[in-house]
């Protein structure tokens, strides 16, 4: 399941349509980057790129004119190379750039130093993303050089610059059919992965033992990739909010914080859930486990069209806040805490982040000053916390070291959202319920 050629030549034509008159559009390609030595890192290309081509290697440039007789679409990439493509794989070339991925023309990437100054040479405005790549910044300033050293010749460089990046990100912020498909797919098999954690899980077993459990069944059904670095926090590691190394042993009677998600087809998953070791939650685990749920439940009511990106934020504080004073972990008046940010103790995140090709995808959540508003085919994340840090003396010694963190996939929907990860259990009778039948 890939974007067809038609989604992504929408992508092109709504981006065009908010292009300035007579102008022109230079996006570069991701690099390959050295892991060490002589060897890279796997190749992921540049999440705009793709959104625009669908194109997938190194060393490409995409343009797009807008109105251009000769057409708007064009991909400057690598030559086929046959010795090269023995050692690293068949390569589109200029042709299958238009055969493959709708370009109306293309050149190698050897042609772009004279074909591109061609191609700026007579716009008014030039949009690129300014300032994310020193070279490729350097790069552009060449070829401008090359159209300004002409004038007298008559030609005509551009008089405007402008980042193309918040043009794209505006679009990719909506989410179309296709890709609704798709982060639904990723959702989905994000949440089974985290079944299979909660079935392989028992005490004596390793943080990263339950991480390969989740990557195994990433790349059994479809993704390669996971979304980021799988956060597998046992006990106290819990309360380190990007805790990575996971490599401590899970322990009995402690809780476990996993945050996973796969990349499917360049759209990501987010998720996270906390699930005793054992099985069981204790009084205390279950006092801020249900918490945190009530909270996100919160958050999910006003989670609609119409309403702010802060709302479902400022809902999951407003429970948490009063529930933190109700079991005497905060002391005082519920609204005064908040004013101070004293909650932020133990609750010190926002709520949730844009989702899409990037696990914190692209969109402004500010628009004019103001947060921005939920629309239809928005996609998100929500995910609240509490922490309790194993030293906090402040508190009663039984909350201490537990962190929990409830994460889930949200599509902002005409009337409301939907739940795109609710296949993983959340409520605590359903994590213990599916804790209990594995054991059997």
């Amino acid at each position: 399941m890939t974007l067809s050629t038609h989604a992504l030549a929408q992508h092109r034509s709504q981006l065009m349509a908010l292009m300035a008159p007579n102008s022109i559009a230079v996006i570069p390609a991701a690099s390959a980057k050295v892991r060490s030595r002589d060897t890279d890192y796997i190749f992921r290309q540049s999440s705009d790129f793709y959104y625009l081509s669908g194109f997938e290697e190194p060393e490409a440039l995409l343009v797009l004119v807008p109105g251009r007789p000769e057409g708007e679409f064009i991909i400057f990439c690598r030559e086929r190379n046959k010795n090269m493509e023995i050692w690293e794989g068949i390569m589109a070339g200029p042709e299958g750039a238009k055969t493959h991925f709708g370009a109306d023309q293309s050149f190698t990437i050897g042609e772009v130093d004279v074909e591109l100054p061609k191609l700026i040479d007579g716009r008014d405005k030039m949009y690129f993303p300014i300032g994310e790549d020193a070279n490729f910044d350097e790069q552009m300033t060449g070829w401008l050089n090359q159209v300004r050293a002409k004038v007298r010749a008559g030609a005509q460089p551009p008089a405007e610059f402008a980042s193309i990046d918040a043009l794209i990100h505006s679009l990719r912020l909506i989410k179309g059919e296709e890709e609704i498909a798709l982060m639904k797919a990723s959702s989905l098999l994000a949440a089974q992965s985290h079944i299979r954690a909660m079935e392989y899980c028992k005490a004596g077993v390793f943080e990263y033992q339950l991480e390969a459990e989740i990557l195994h069944n990433f790349a059994m059904n479809g993704a390669r990739s996971a979304a980021y670095n799988t956060i597998v926090g046992g006990g106290h590691n819990a309360c380190i909010l990007h805790y990575t190394e996971n490599n401590q042993v899970l322990k009995e009677g402690d809780l476990v914080l996993i945050d996973a998600g796969c990349e499917l087809d360049f759209y990501a998953s987010d998720i996270t859930r906390t699930f005793p070791v054992n099985g069981t939650f204790s009084e205390p685990q279950k006092a801020l486990y249900q918490l945190t749920l009530d909270a996100q439940l919160a958050a999910l009511d006003v989670m609609k069209p119409g309403h702010r990106w802060n709302e479902p934020h400022e809902a999951t504080v407003q429970v948490i806040t009063q529930g933190l004073v109700d079991l005497g972990l905060l002391h005082g008046d519920v609204q005064e805490l908040i004013n101070t940010g004293a909650y932020k103790r133990f609750y010190m995140h926002r709520a949730g982040h844009f989702l899409g090709i990037d696990v914190h995808d692209v969109g402004a959540y500010k628009v004019d000053g103001q947060w921005r508003t939920l629309e239809e085919g928005m996609t998100m994340t929500i995910e609240p916390g509490i922490y309790v840090q194993p030293d906090d003396e402040s508190v009663d010694a039984k909350w201490r070291g537990i962190g929990v963190r409830i994460e889930d996939d949200i599509l902002i929907t005409a009337t409301g959202n939907q739940v795109m990860t609710d296949a993983v259990p959340k409520t605590i009778e359903a994590i213990e319920a599916l804790m209990a039948k594995k054991s059997r």
